[in-house]
């Protein structure tokens, strides 16, 4: 087993125990979610478009939340995530719900020797690519899984959020990639008080190895947008500004914390 081997796999057992805490916690209140209620937010519905009877690839699905409220929009959708435990969950509340979407058990780099069809579009959102160590192979997953003409729908957390320490107070880590960042942190963004502590393997990307990644895979941009506030009240030192946004206390309207793009895969 290599080096990126073992470290997929020190992930693969973060994420099987934080599924157990997340399938329960308000984070993601399931009781709304389970009588209708979507998890998507409105920065991907806006790059999204009308769904329906569209096919989707949604990668690093976690335990298939928003897959799942995108086959209820009229998607073929197919889930991948590296978490065995997840998918099992997702397939579970798949049947529940009686929709028809597919869960695959894949790391990213491994998910075209899994899923042998192209799709219209992939999708994936929200502290995604810090689990990953090279943007040049996400972004050839990501060219090879589109149909020609299909599109990219990404939204993620701004790499300028991973430079400061957890609570805020000081830069921390490198804006550039330096190499993996190994850290054993106390409970989940879901739920902080939980009991896990376990080692977790990431990696910073600046957003110019996000965007010469998918230029490189032959991707071409469509949109690019950046947020001064997280839709989730995911970080520690946060405050509400307006309903479902938040900013990092003393740093309001000052920091970049999410950004949107789309791309699309050229025709031959």
């Amino acid at each position: 087993m290599n080096n990126e081997q073992r470290y997929f796999e020190v992930n693969r057992a973060l994420w099987n125990e934080k599924t157990r805490h997340h399938t329960t916690s308000d984070f993601y209140n399931m009781k709304s979610f389970m009588v209708g209620a979507s998890s998507l937010q409105q920065p991907e519905l806006e790059l999204l478009g009308d769904v329906n009877g569209k096919s989707v690839l949604h990668l690093q699905c976690h335990f298939g939340q928003d897959s799942l409220s995108l086959a209820r929009m009229g998607a073929s959708v197919t889930g991948t995530d590296i978490s065995d435990t997840a998918i099992e969950y997702a397939k579970q509340l798949n049947a529940q719900l009686g929709l028809d979407a597919t869960f695959v058990v894949s790391d990213t780099y491994s998910v075209p020797g899994k899923v042998k069809e192209q799709f219209d579009i992939v999708f994936t959102t929200y502290g995604v690519i810090g689990w990953l160590p090279d943007m040049n192979r996400w972004a050839d997953v990501i060219a090879k899984m589109l149909k020609p003409g299909g599109r990219l729908v990404f939204v993620e957390f701004h790499p300028a959020v991973w430079m400061f320490d957890n609570a805020f107070t000081h830069v921390q880590h490198s804006y550039f990639n330096r190499g993996p960042i190994i850290e054993e942190l106390q409970g989940t963004y879901a739920d902080r008080n939980t009991d896990i502590q376990m080692k977790e393997i990431g990696w910073n990307h600046p957003i110019a190895d996000v965007l010469q990644g998918l230029l490189d895979a032959g991707m071409t941009l469509q949109t690019f947008k950046e947020y001064d506030y997280s839709v989730y009240d995911c970080f520690h030192n946060t405050i509400e500004i307006s309903p479902g946004k938040w900013q990092i206390k003393g740093m309001e309207g000052k920091l970049p914390m999410m950004y949107t793009l789309s791309a699309y895969k050229q025709y031959d």
